[in-house]
């Protein structure tokens, strides 16, 4: 066994195969995989195997691209093809128009990473499927390249590809610990021997906690049972004379694909059934747990009632065993936050339709230091100190029960809620908010108009659209406030502090004392990795502020790159400050009349910070809007949240004060042109294709990203971001959905919303440099259908920016 190689993968199924075969596809071929026992000897050998197109992003969707692709190239090799039921078919059923809707945005999205789904009527599920009755049936969702795949010959398959390029493989090969050394690198302990290497990979599947607890990281990944079964021969499959389509059916929540000349039938029953809480045993090797069919009586009903024809079937197997889930059901594949040189690919409860794609994303963030596609939707930091085992394992079983329910817009689901609060959350709560959650804190999206008040989740607009705009109109007219939980706060002191940040961001940084600037963090690619706001408290304390979802991504970056030797002291403030915004043309009075000082425009200016007192409680005041209108961010300590908010209620009873929620925020940014990080800054893109040159310095001596940046200025932009103006009033588009020209996808939706000042549906879109020009008319696909849009000026509101200035 080696003793010394760049890359050691700890997990031999398809997460740790996929990965390894990967990396030696990006040129790294020092690369070692160690397993406990045998190559997929964990959850993958007893895998129901499916392999779809399907994603619930952009992201997800070329990945499970990739992986069919590589899988149908493997099945074609003449020296070692795999069984692979390639294009067999599948749909996603259907029983409201919600769910069909949804469907079409789906379809749309594919579209436009070259992969063609197909919305049909329940007419046509059943003469694709024909076991399937049409009761209660809408329609469904074709997916025409859905197939399913021997999973050991698939990991066979990528280890042997791994070996012939020069990786290795060790079996039996239990690790016993792992140490971390002063330069960043790693030795893996096993029972023959130590390994020293670059960087280590956890790829353990279910027992992905015991390699993490080597490292003294927990991560948010839970085991769930999951039983299916295998029929005897049904004689309608045996006498088809072609391959029975996959079915999914979130009606009854089962699935089923053909197996030799029966059915493989999987159920995801409400009473289900968390596994290997209290640990689990070392000997659990290609092991199952016992059956319990009774668990799955009322999925088992509703299959029925679909497919009659299992009716009159033997069971001829039982499997039950275990999957992975993580608190929002999509895998873990990343850097592992807190750590140099530690990445996971874990939490893949759909592995091996997906694994070949996620290996192949990991592998090029590890070689490259980033991904052809953004990953957050993947990333180990979107998740930070709240995932714990007991929300973990709350939010496991809730996504096992909503396994083929996709998330509609604005749905926040119960379970372990709430997760993260303030002081003030059961005041809004008596106040009627209605919340959301960011970064798993509970954040007002607005206030119910009544107790009794319910939104229906959908993709057209909502009962809530009346209320954000009653809550915009009265903002716009006088004075509004809400709070901003979670924002993500690093104080940063020192004296080298100043010159430090001057390297990370690719534009100027705000150096006056009691100003405050905004900045963009480039990768080494030169696109966007980060957006924050810098304020200098005074000449010796710097804010640095960015995004609640960004707190564990930013930190590990900042100190990624901390020069050794300086005097630089990063201190986290999240958790101890929240934010409350007052905003619009009575702002100033209300602040005036609750803190005391000089807040004219003369003595505190647009974009200005001071210390000060709101009522009795100490605050932090920056004069920045994120809405467009006159507007002030107060930043006070969690322990004297209470006592500032109501000391600007009282202020603002004069002024006619209202509250608004986050929803209102997001319908005002829009006509600001003001962009939200990972939905329209994402790594895909430099600062120039995003429109965000004058925050570009390129005089500056030098920044993170700086040469690839001039390097790709050079080349020329791929996309432009462009806002747009749709003609629709009955639904706003959504991130994902295409933009065509001319029977052509050119270019792709990242956030949309109406825009309640200014009348009009917007939306912003990555499209074409070709079709990026002002006044050029496009296609938007909003839930299926063919909208006009027209190319218009980013800032619909106020472009002059007078209100913010007043």
């Amino acid at each position: 066994m080696k003793t010394q190689t760049r890359v050691v993968v700890i997990g031999g199924g398809i997460a740790g195969c996929s990965t390894l075969y990967h990396l030696t596809q990006e040129g790294w071929t020092d690369v070692v995989l160690v397993e406990r026992n045998e190559l997929t000897s964990g959850t993958t050998w007893h895998s129901a195997a499916q392999v779809t197109n399907f994603g619930m992003n952009q992201t997800m969707v070329g990945l499970k691209s990739h992986s069919i692709r590589l899988y149908k190239e493997l099945a074609e090799d003449p020296d070692y093809p795999i069984n692979y039921h390639h294009g067999d078919g599948g749909i996603r059923l259907a029983n409201t128009e919600r769910v069909m809707e949804g469907y079409r945005h789906f379809a749309s999205m594919a579209k436009g990473m070259g992969v063609n789904f197909e919305v049909i009527d329940a007419a046509e599920c059943a003469r694709r499927h024909p076991l399937i009755s049409t009761d209660n049936l809408i329609g469904g969702l074709w997916d025409p390249l859905d197939g399913d795949i021997d999973p050991a010959q698939l990991c066979q398959a990528l280890a042997r590809r791994a070996r012939k390029a020069g990786a290795e493989v060790y079996r039996n090969t239990p690790v016993t610990g792992l140490t971390q050394h002063k330069d960043d690198s790693w030795t893996v302990h096993t029972e023959h021997g130590d390994i020293h290497c670059e960087i280590v990979v956890n790829a353990c599947g279910y027992r992905v906690n015991e390699v993490g607890a080597m490292m003294g990281v927990h991560h948010p990944v839970a085991s769930m049972e999951h039983q299916y079964f295998l029929t005897e021969e049904i004689p309608a499959i045996r006498d088809a004379g072609h391959r029975m389509p996959l079915l999914r059916c979130p009606i009854s929540d089962y699935y089923c694909r053909q197996e030799k000349m029966g059915l493989l039938v999987g159920f995801y029953e409400q009473g289900c059934k968390t596994w290997g809480m209290d640990g689990i045993d070392p000997n659990f090797v290609n092991a199952l747990c016992p059956d319990d069919l009774d668990r799955v009586t009322d999925v088992l009903e509703g299959a029925f009632a679909r497919m009659p024809a299992l009716m009159e079937v033997g069971i001829h197997t039982v499997v039950n065993g275990p999957i992975t889930y993580t608190i929002d059901g999509a895998p873990l594949v990343g850097p592992i936050p807190g750590k140099r040189n530690a990445f996971c690919i874990i939490g893949l409860r759909a592995g091996l339709g997906e694994g070949g794609g996620h290996g192949w994303l990991l592998a090029q963030h590890i070689v490259h230091d980033e991904a052809c596609y953004d990953t957050w939707c993947l990333d180990p930091r979107r998740f930070t100190g709240h995932a714990n085992v007991e929300l973990t394992a709350l939010k496991a079983v809730e996504d096992y029960q909503n396994e083929f329910r996709f998330h509609f817009p604005h749905e926040h689901r119960p379970a372990g809620r709430p997760m993260k609060t303030t002081p003030l959350t059961p005041i809004l709560a008596a106040e009627g908010a209605e919340f959301g959650t960011v970064n798993g804190w509970e954040r007002m999206a607005y206030i119910k108009p009544s107790a009794d008040f319910h939104e229906t989740h959908s993709f057209r607009f909502t009962e809530a659209f009346d209320v954000v705009a009653k809550e915009v109109k009265a903002l716009q007219s006088g004075v509004g406030l809400t709070e901003v939980s979670g924002f993500n706060r690093i104080e940063i002191t020192g004296a080298d502090a100043q010159g430090w940040l001057d390297t990370m961001f690719c534009g100027k940084v705000m150096k006056k004392p009691g100003r405050v600037g905004l900045g963009y963090l480039l990768n080494h690619h030169g696109c966007v990795k980060g957006e924050a706001t810098i304020a200098h408290l005074d000449a010796d304390t710097i804010w640095y502020g960015s995004a609640a979802a960004s707190e564990w991504h930013d930190m590990d970056w900042l100190r990624m790159h901390l020069p050794e030797g300086k005097d630089i002291r990063l201190r986290w403030l999240t958790n101890d400050y929240t934010i409350l915004i007052l905003a619009g043309p009575k702002s100033r009075d209300v602040l005036a009349a609750a803190s005391r000082g000089d807040w004219s425009a003369a003595a505190f200016p647009w974009l200005s910070v001071r210390r000060a007192f709101v009522g009795i409680a100490p605050a932090v005041v920056m004069a920045v809007s994120y809405s467009g209108e006159l507007a002030y961010e107060i930043h006070v300590p969690n322990a004297s949240l209470y006592s500032a908010w109501l000391a600007l209620r009282k202020a603002g009873e004069a002024h006619g004060l209202t509250l608004f929620g986050s929803q209102a925020v997001e319908s005002m940014r829009l006509e600001k042109g003001y962009l939200h990080w990972k939905a329209d800054l994402i790594t895909e893109f430099d600062p120039f294709e995003t429109g965000l040159h004058r925050f570009v310095d390129l005089s500056k001596p030098d920044f993170i990203g700086k040469a690839a940046l001039i390097r790709r200025k050079a080349e020329g932009p791929r996309r432009r971001l462009v806002s747009l103006v749709l003609d629709c009033t009955h639904a706003p588009a959504h991130g994902g959905d295409s933009v065509v020209a001319s029977g052509r996808v050119v270019g792709t939706v990242t956030s949309a919303g109406w825009g309640h000042r200014v009348g009009r549906n917007i939306a912003y879109a990555f499209v074409e440099p070709d079709f990026a020009a002002d006044g050029t008319v496009l296609t938007v696909e909003v839930i299926g259908d063919p909208v006009t849009a027209v190319i218009v000026d980013a800032a619909l509101y106020d472009p002059q920016n007078n209100n913010v200035r007043a």
